[in-house]
């Protein structure tokens, strides 16, 4: 049986062997679809979900109505992966540059998306650490919550933010400004 793989909030990234769904106009999108209903889907159908910061543009009270929508269509076993702006990290970088104007500050605290569907631009509303994100998914049903390694992923080939580093890309040196969590239904 084919293991079905979602990539929520995908934007402009393509990867292959995932359904792409996001309210972006890009030909490689399968589902144009708000990541918050995900009613198109049946209750435990989906093997893996993948979001690479996306889940920080909803509030701390949507972000539960949200994780319990993807708790619903993932199959029991199946994998949440995702990537969010790291509080923590954030701050070491302020504290090394004490530059708030640093490159690794503001844009990934605040963010900052042009919605394509309207004049609207979308700002982050909500900051994430490991225990804070951790808690959440656990109180969810979540199980085996622990960070993941992006070099171990299926879609370590794809630029996104979830190897974000400050220096960027200096992944030898640099601060992964990046929360990678993954958790099991």
């Amino acid at each position: 049986m084919k293991t079905k793989k979602l990539h929520l909030g995908c934007g402009s990234k393509y990867i292959p062997g995932f359904l792409h769904c996001d309210l972006a106009n890009y030909e490689h999108i399968d589902y144009k679809q708000d990541m918050r209903d995900l009613s198109i889907f049946e209750d435990n159908s989906i093997d893996l979900i993948y979001c690479c910061h996306a889940l920080e543009y909803f509030d701390r009270h949507q972000v539960v109505l949200v994780l319990k929508e993807w708790f619903r269509v993932l199959k029991k076993g199946g994998i949440l992966r995702l990537a969010v702006p790291d509080f923590e990290a954030i701050v070491k970088v302020y504290l090394k540059y004490q530059d708030l104007d640093h490159q690794g500050i503001l844009g990934p605290l605040y963010g900052k998306w042009q919605n394509s569907n309207s004049e609207e631009n979308l700002y982050h509303k909500t900051t994430w650490d490991l225990k804070s994100l951790t808690k959440v998914l656990k109180d969810l049903g979540f199980s085996d919550v622990q960070r993941y390694n992006i070099e171990d992923t299926i879609h370590k080939d794809y630029d996104d933010y979830s190897a974000a580093y400050v220096p960027h890309m200096d992944k030898e040196n640099g601060i992964l400004i990046s929360l990678n969590i993954e958790a099991v239904k």
